[in-house]
């Protein structure tokens, strides 16, 4: 679907048993010390010329650059773009960009459809495109989705094949280029995004305007003042972050707040704790990655790199980036050279490629990559062997025909094949793919990957999140298990499938989680543990509950912006059993993204729930209009039209649904059960038979043809099946008693 800013969440409805295995206090629990959520003071701020004094080398590399010019007040000297009264179309819109009295001006189509003369208060970025931003009413800055290439020299559409209506989220002039909920917090230097969900305005404060040294290392004050007072004898101590002294994989967490795609769960970042108890990252997941983890979507680094084995090996970014200019510290293969030999790796026995050309670089081979932002290419942190036999499997990209385009994935696989032989170790892309693709067998996979703490967690924690997609019973129980990792991703990973259990019976899983050492795992359980009230938490918990509770209302707060934001609150109040108010905050999600067609499903569904038929057909139709070749609106619309016994329109929209998916089993079985209800046996009949084509063993097909068969009068043709049930189900008393009356019948 279009336009989805949040994750869809559906309630998996299981029935429980007794037999549950108890993983509740399987790990000991844990001595969680809550990190603060104080507001560091501005003023503790010093600026970048207080770093200059000591630090001139340092000041030196990072004075003009992406850091130093990640936001800047609109100037002559600033402003890089042409604004010599120069017109720019595209999608129809044209755009025209001016000077008025020494400022920087934008005609363009604002959030009513109409053309307005926008001031430019800021530019954004520098290279390879530079950004603008716009003041808008109610202390909303707003990003021109029109952007000027700094190496071409012109302007151009950020997202030149993707067109959006004035109404959508996705507008420049709405949410999905909202500077105070997108940016601010990654471009400038202690953000404070002040959103008011009343008024739906922002009182957006920071420090520094850009992302200055304090940005990475922390506030100054207390640095200077030891500096000064202590003199020769300073040494640095925890007074600064980012220095030579930290581990490479907590520098890498640090550098992660900014070059994650991400979630934010604290109210602020002030530099205490850790990025999970700020922020939880997106995981390896479809339409973002592809299902073997090579970037698709724009993730911004850290989740790729977080797959690698340079990451394991203790390889972080300050190891290829100088982490003040930001440029590579060598060019070419010399910046593998640090850690790999040129006798055996900078050679065509190895590359098989000429010496110094392109396909003798490493980079080329292990780090391919994509254009974002129109103009911006940026290379996968996973260094990955490129796998052309999982390319012929999943589809995915490879370098080897990126570089030779006359080529077919067939032919690069033979040539691997010739130059390596066959891989000799097991990638976890192997285990999360075929579960990421659809495979129906592929939850065994997934759980190989999530227990075996030789892959990456990143990739164990995806694989977790996609063994949501095969939950029965048995795998829920074998589930919890992953409640008590030793990786707070997999722990969180798991809150979220669990979590959407619609049983209560789990909920007592979640409550050691109320103590976990990272505040995004905390806030998922406390989540999940919503169906419990105050008075069902246990003595042991109670302090941490009502802790973990202030949390979860500032992380509820801080994303109130987003249609994700209000959704979760909906699902908060769902899982609490409190459906009016689940259906309110659906409703102010949609206020703020009028075309989010996940949030409206799951709104039309509640309305339905309710007996609100009317709203819930509107929100069905109006999901129509928006997305026509959508399917499954058109069978839960189904469902609806035959609750209120509207059979033949009912009719109508179950085609529709198969039209667009044909291969979805279900629709075939409900629409023959409606050709029932009018008592057309033939079609009833006739649409059975073609979803069986499809799956021939489908329970609900067999048995619902079965049943056709045996009240047309054709009995031996409903004993063949009922006799397959039995076989295939012998558990199933219901299907023996069918079969037996259809046998008795048939003497």
């Amino acid at each position: 679907m279009r336009n989805i800013s949040f994750v869809f969440l559906v309630f998996i409805f299981i029935s429980c048993n007794n037999e549950k295995t108890d993983y509740v206090n399987v790990a000991p629990e844990k001595d969680v010390v809550f990190t603060s959520t104080s507001l560091i003071p501005d003023d503790d701020f010093l600026g970048d010329n207080a770093c200059k004094s000591c630090h001139k080398e340092q000041f030196k590399e990072w004075k003009g650059s992406h850091h130093d010019k990640a936001m800047q007040i609109a100037l002559d000297s600033t402003v890089l773009g042409d604004f010599n009264n120069v017109k720019f179309t595209s999608q129809g819109v044209t755009s025209r960009f001016y000077k008025k009295e020494n400022n920087y001006y934008v005609n363009t189509e604002g959030p009513d459809g109409k053309y307005h003369d926008y001031k430019i208060e800021y530019s954004f970025g520098i290279t390879p495109l530079q950004q603008y931003i716009v003041k808008f009413p109610d202390g909303h800055f707003q990003c021109l989705r029109t952007a000027w290439d700094t190496e071409k020299n012109k302007w151009f559409d950020l997202y030149p094949d993707f067109k959006v209506v004035h109404s959508e989220w996705l507008h420049w002039s709405r949410g999905g280029l909202n500077w105070n909920n997108m940016c601010a917090d990654c471009h400038s230097t202690n953000v404070r995004k002040n959103y008011d969900l009343e008024s739906h305005s922002y009182n957006t404060k920071y420090a520094l305007i850009n992302v200055s040294c304090e940005a990475c290392h922390g506030p100054g004050k207390d640095h200077v003042e030891k500096a000064n007072f202590e003199g020769i004898n300073y040494k640095v101590s925890n007074d600064l972050k980012m220095t030579v002294g930290t581990a490479p994989k907590d520098l890498v967490d640090q550098c992660a707040r900014c070059h994650a795609r991400r979630e934010q769960f604290s109210e602020y970042y002030n530099f205490e704790g850790t990025f999970l108890d700020h922020y939880f990252p997106q995981l390896i997941e479809n339409n973002l990655y592809h299902p073997d983890g090579q970037i698709l979507d724009e993730v911004y680094v850290y989740g790729s790199f977080l797959q690698s084995k340079m990451y394991q090996n203790n390889v972080t970014c300050t190891n290829c980036h100088n982490p003040h200019s930001l440029k590579l510290r060598f060019e070419g293969n010399k910046l593998c050279a640090q850690c790999h030999d040129t006798n055996v790796y900078d050679k065509p026995s190895h590359h098989f490629h000429t010496e110094n050309t392109e396909g003798s670089k490493c980079i080329n081979c292990h780090m391919t990559g994509k254009i974002y932002m129109g103009n911006d290419y940026r290379r996968d942190h996973s260094f990955r062997i490129p796998r052309p036999d999982l390319s012929i499997k999943y589809n995915t990209p490879n370098a080897c025909i990126q570089c030779h385009t006359d080529k077919d994935n067939e032919w690069a696989w033979e040539h691997f094949k010739t130059n390596y032989g066959t891989p000799k170790s097991k990638h976890f892309s192997e285990l999360l793919a075929p579960g990421l693709t659809g495979d129906p067998h592929g939850f065994e996979q997934l759980k190989e990957l999530s227990k075996d703490t030789i892959y990456p967690e990143i990739a164990r924690a995806s694989g977790i999140r996609v063994m949501g997609n095969y939950l029965n019973e048995e795998r829920i129980n074998d589930m919890l298990r992953f409640l008590n990792d030793e990786s707070p991703l997999v722990r969180g990973a798991t809150i979220d499938v669990l979590n959407n259990v619609n049983s209560g019976d789990y909920a007592n899983y979640f409550l050691t989680l109320l103590k976990d050492k990272k505040r995004s795992v905390r806030i998922k359980a406390f989540q999940a543990i919503a169906s419990l009230n105050e008075f069902q938490i246990p003595e042991a918990y109670k302090e941490a509950y009502k802790i973990v509770e202030k949390e979860f209302n500032a992380h509820l707060a801080v994303t109130a912006d987003f249609p994700r934001g209000r959704a979760k609150k909906a699902l908060y109040y769902l899982k609490k059993g409190d459906t009016q108010n689940a259906i309110v905050w659906y409703e102010k999600s949609l206020e703020i993204d009028n075309n989010n067609n996940m949030v409206r499903t799951n709104l039309a569904n509640l309305y339905y729930q309710t007996g609100d038929f009317k709203n819930a057909e509107e929100a069905f139709k109006t999901i129509i209009k928006q997305e026509p070749s959508f399917a499954q609106t058109y069978y839960s619309y189904a469902l609806l039209l035959a609750e209120l016994n509207r059979v033949e329109e009912a009719i109508k929209q179950m085609h529709l649904a198969i039209e667009f998916m044909p291969e979805n089993t279900r629709f075939y079985y409900n629409l023959s059960l409606l050709y029932d209800k009018m008592n057309n046996l033939k079609m009833a009949e006739e649409i059975a038979a073609k979803g069986l084509k499809i799956d021939t063993s489908n329970e609900s097909l067999l048995y619902v043809l079965a049943y056709i068969y045996q009240k047309g009068g054709n009995i031996e043709k409903a004993e063949n099946l009922s006799s397959r049930l039995v076989e295939l189900y012998p558990n199933n008393a219901q299907y023996r008693t069918f079969y037996n009356q259809l046998k008795a019948l048939n003497k």
